[in-house]
């Protein structure tokens, strides 16, 4: 069970009498009582303002969303009237309804009544803007789910009862279990042991993971940059070890660039590290700095649900109450922040195109060099380098603004996942469609009928059906891909049952299945040999 929605109802129940058989019984025939409905005349099942608290328990029970919450209070006075329940009497049916799932939420649970109180006022001073906050932020980044993590040359799996699997590449300790040396079996990272793992991040050589108490674990290469300053000497850390600079932090999410690492809190306020210059993240630090800084700029009183890291940009899924929105900081060659210029931005912008578009963003991602976006209405929207078709627009041009991938306008897509120059994006109905670059095998398209034409590798430029996962008969809820210029690329595929499957570059033991000799990838999805659900 998801233990987001798991636990006891927080309701109290008030004024439910018990009526005995008996009164509805005259001279032994029953007689037909009139009701009505919300106190006014008009006949009805029952006196929904005698029980309110049969109301709010019906409410609570469905798990009615925000916005049909906030329908009926529109709709409906009843609903908009002080309910005069506990914790607030001035609280509405709608609200007391909404802050009650907000109750049940994993991460809102530990928060005190000032914590509470704080965010609320940040969310635009009502508990459907909460409850909005934290469902977009369980969707978009799979919390407190089941989910896997192709990194660069590593991969992390980390199942629903939060126990994180670690295999592949292990040359800076990035696989955690006390060692340097290669593995391709996936075991449980078992330091770890007793620890909820909620969600994980990967970088070349590094790896952060993120417990149910907001606490962060890294381990691997502790320096960043190499490639870029050329610094020597990085410490290597084999085994978990909580970051100090975070335990004030508590910690939803982490994003991992090349240059730079990025967390999220559960307040929805971005914090930077480690990226030594102050034309790219708003704030100026030396390159060796580990100390967490907060995003400045516009995003500073606007909560954040989701935080996706490039190879040297970042993106933020903004939760306002006009609605969700993007903003992007960083580098902006290739056009890939979004704002129709390719000039570097200093301080987080927000990018205006869905506002023309009319689109409501649900889900970001961020590949190395391009973007993407899925739409509350299912529309995805892609920009940044076009290089081997990675944007699905036909062609291997640059979209220095969110452009609408029209060759998708039949599908409604829930997920998007991007890498360095390939894009996976997966429909409602679990299909699953990839385009871009074709090398290691990582779109999934290389069948025995490419394999006898001799384009294996071909670039993909406009969707196409992964058909060798659509003859699984899995629905598939997530999938990721390598997301570095430096590493040969593997995908995973995870379906709703828990099942992983890999396919792609696998010569560090990064599918998590054994290759035959003289083998380096995996041109048909394999099934990992763990059980995520």
């Amino acid at each position: 069970m998801d233990a987001s929605t798991s636990g006891t109802s927080s309701v109290q129940y008030h004024n439910i009498a018990e009526q005995p058989i008996a009164a509805t019984i005259v001279n032994s025939t029953f007689q037909r009582q009139v009701r009505h409905c919300f106190g006014n005349a008009t006949p009805g099942e029952f006196p929904l303002s005698a029980n309110p608290s049969i109301v709010l328990h019906v409410l609570t029970g469905c798990n009615l969303d925000p916005q049909d919450l906030a329908t009926l209070e529109a709709t409906c006075s009843f609903f908009r009237q002080p309910a005069n329940f506990a914790p607030d009497n001035e609280l509405s049916l709608a609200e007391l309804a909404a802050l009650d799932m907000c109750r049940k939420r994993a991460i809102f649970k530990p928060m005190t009544q000032e914590q509470c109180h704080d965010l609320k006022l940040k969310c635009g001073g009502s508990w459907k803007l909460v409850l909005r906050f934290l469902l977009a932020g369980e969707a978009c980044s799979r919390r407190e789910k089941s989910h896997a993590v192709a990194g660069p040359g590593h991969s992390i799996a980390v199942s629903s009862k939060g126990v994180a699997y670690s295999f592949g590449s292990n040359s800076s300790g990035q696989l955690g279990n006390g060692t340097t040396e290669e593995e391709w079996r996936p075991h449980p990272i078992r330091s770890l042991q007793g620890i909820r793992v909620i969600q994980a991040a990967v970088g070349a050589g590094r790896t952060m993971l993120i417990s149910d108490t907001g606490k962060v674990y890294a381990f691997g290469k502790e320096s960043f940059g190499e490639a870029e300053y050329g610094i020597q000497g990085s410490k290597v850390v084999t085994t978990p070890q909580l970051v100090e600079s975070l335990k004030d932090i508590f910690v939803v999410q982490a994003a991992i660039g090349n240059f730079f690492t990025a967390v999220l809190s559960r307040e929805g306020r971005v914090y930077t590290f480690s990226w030594g210059n102050e034309t790219k993240l708003g704030h100026q630090t030396e390159q060796a700095d580990l100390e967490p800084r907060p995003l400045l700029g516009a995003l500073e009183n606007i909560p954040v649900v989701q935080i996706a890291a490039g190879y040297c940009y970042l993106l933020a899924l903004a939760c306002q109450p006009s609605g969700m929105s993007v903003y992007s900081v960083g580098c902006g060659l290739g056009g890939k922040l979004g704002h129709g210029t390719r000039t570097d931005e200093k301080v987080p912008r927000l990018i205006e195109q869905f506002q023309t578009l009319n689109i409501q963003p649900a889900v970001v991602a961020a590949g190395a060099w391009h973007a993407a976006v899925v739409g509350k209405d299912g529309r995805v929207c892609t920009w940044g380098w076009g290089r081997y078709g990675c944007l699905g627009h036909g062609n291997e041009d640059c979209e220095s603004a969110p452009k609408v991938v029209e060759a998708l306008s039949n599908v409604k897509a829930v997920y998007v996942a991007t890498g360095d120059y390939t894009t996976f994006v997966v429909s409602d109905d679990g299909s699953v469609y990839s385009f871009g670059c074709g090398e290691s095998s990582s779109l999934g398209h290389n069948t025995a009928a490419a394999e006898a034409q001799g384009n294996r590798h071909s670039n993909v430029l406009f969707p196409e059906v992964v058909t060798s996962l659509k003859q699984l008969n899995e629905r598939v809820v997530q999938i990721s891909l390598t997301n570095s210029i430096y590493w040969n690329a593997h995908t995973f595929a995870l379906t709703e049952s828990g099942k992983l499957y890999a396919f792609g570059a696998g010569d560090k033991g990064q599918l998590g299945v054994e290759l035959s000799a003289n083998q380096t990838e995996r041109a048909i999805p394999e099934r990992i040999d763990i059980d995520l659900s």
